[in-house]
């Protein structure tokens, strides 16, 4: 019997921690990062060679590795002195991968050999793109940078130009028995892969079961004071009806990580089951936080509610193929 196969939209610590979760159960994993990014070393590559920027894609490839000890510290090393301050070494090698390959897209093939990764990572698009977010009083601004350092909720992303998906990216999407949106960044992770069309669109057709893991805490510049449906209804803006089941934390916080988080304008995501499931949704509750002082979702415990969400959604898909044959 084939493995369940997950396709998992997103980028930063969000889409890492997930996969980390993931990665060792019995299931055929995609990773489909965004490419938006346009800080630190990531933007510095960016804007000086004319690449992708590889950040996220560093981090996912780490993340799914057979093993993260020796090779993951290596690409995850951060220089700190001279020319190369800042840079990861891992960013530095898919730099030299690009140009040596001419491929920024067999670069990343070339990673995941090296690192033994369990899964595939796919670019969301190879072309290169600047993320626009209007926040609620109308103000605009642009680049990820920019988006999440800024003053107020965003209400709405979108990508210049709009770009095409990768070719890879769609169709592990259509074959996808699981498709996850998030956790991460809601504006500057995850509805920037929504923002490509044709994501968008294989997102709404997919046959697979369609999964929104929801942030446990709000994100200063994105999220300010919304709560777990403002989060939903941002996404099915964006694919409407392209969310079957959402999941949310239910459990206690540890008081005093939340009162840390609240000195940074952050709070826990107010949750109002109701309300979710008036949005046609099924609401999945679980206890998926970390214990300690950072207050995001514990890989394992994520898992143990994502995996049989997989197996439904190729029974879903076995059901439908028997009942309309090719």
């Amino acid at each position: 019997m084939n493995r369940p196969h997950v396709a998992a939209l997103g980028g930063g610590t969000g889409l890492s921690s997930l996969l980390r979760g993931l990665k060792h159960r019995d299931l055929d994993i995609s990773a489909i990062v965004s490419v938006a990014d346009d800080g630190g070393s990531s933007g510095r590559l960016r804007r000086e060679l004319g690449m992708l920027p590889p950040g996220d894609v560093r981090n996912v490839l780490v993340s799914l590795a057979e093993d993260e000890s020796l090779m993951g510290r290596l690409f995850q090393h951060r220089f700190a002195d001279g020319d190369l301050s800042g840079h990861p070494f891992g960013n530095l090698i898919l730099a030299a991968l690009t140009e040596v390959t001419g491929s920024f897209d067999e670069a990343v093939r070339e990673c995941s050999r090296v690192l033994k990764v369990n899964g595939r990572v796919i670019p969301g698009t190879l072309q290169h793109v600047r993320l626009w977010a209007e926040r609620e009083d109308g103000s605009e601004s642009c680049g990820e940078t920019l988006i999440a350092s800024g003053a107020g909720a965003c209400r709405r992303v979108w990508l210049d130009p709009e770009p095409s998906a990768h070719p890879d990216a769609l169709a592990a999407i259509a074959d996808a028995d699981l498709v996850l949106l998030g956790p991460g960044s809601l504006f500057t992770s995850v509805l920037p892969h929504l923002a490509v069309g044709e994501i968008a669109e294989a997102v709404r057709a997919a046959q697979g079961l369609r999964a929104y893991v929801c942030n446990i805490m709000t994100q200063p510049g994105e999220t300010d004071g919304k709560d777990a449906v403002h989060h939903l209804d941002r996404v099915l803006e964006m694919v409407p009806g392209g969310v079957d089941v959402v999941v949310v934390h239910a459990g206690a916080l540890d008081g005093p990580s939340v009162a840390h988080y609240g000195a940074q304008g952050q709070q826990p995501v107010v949750v109002d089951v109701g309300a979710l499931a008036e949005r046609g949704v099924r609401v999945v509750t679980a206890d998926v936080a970390e214990s300690d002082r950072v207050v995001r979702h514990e890989p394992e415990q994520l898992a143990d509610v994502l995996v049989p969400l997989a197996a439904e959604g190729a029974a879903r898909r076995a059901e439908s193929a028997s009942a309309y044959p090719a």
